[in-house]
């Protein structure tokens, strides 16, 4: 099994750079995949970044590519999230996953373990 604890959302003014943070525990020695998504209220949980264990690899979603940055100290066991020029549409319920291999999986429900989110609110 394995744990992630999100962390760093909040209330942000429109134009901040919060900085996310997915810290996991146990099977941590595995190679895995780490991801971000989000989800607000009334909207399917969409896709924000992902990242493969070396970092070899990274995607972006269409709506964060650009001001987002994803990143991971696996020395640390830790994942960030460095998100810039925020906007109200930024809003949501910020997730944490990861997928135990190599492999990146093309949707949300194929990741073996997920964190319990982070709030970030943008507003003025």
């Amino acid at each position: 099994q394995m744990r992630l604890v999100e962390s760093g959302g909040g209330l942000v003014q429109p134009g901040g750079s919060p900085k996310l943070s997915c810290v996991a525990s146990g099977r941590t020695f595995d190679t895995n995949v780490m991801a971000w998504y989000r989800q607000a209220p009334g909207k399917e949980r969409e896709f924000v970044a992902v990242s493969t264990f070396s970092g070899y690899e990274i995607r972006y979603g269409d709506s964060v590519k650009g001001r987002f940055t994803i990143s991971r100290d696996n020395a640390k066991n830790t994942g960030y999230l460095q998100m810039n020029n925020l906007k109200p549409e930024d809003t949501a319920v910020y997730y944490c996953a990861v997928r135990l291999g190599v492999w990146i999986p093309p949707t949300y429900d194929e990741y073996d373990f997920w964190g319990q989110g982070t709030q970030v609110t943008v507003s003025s």
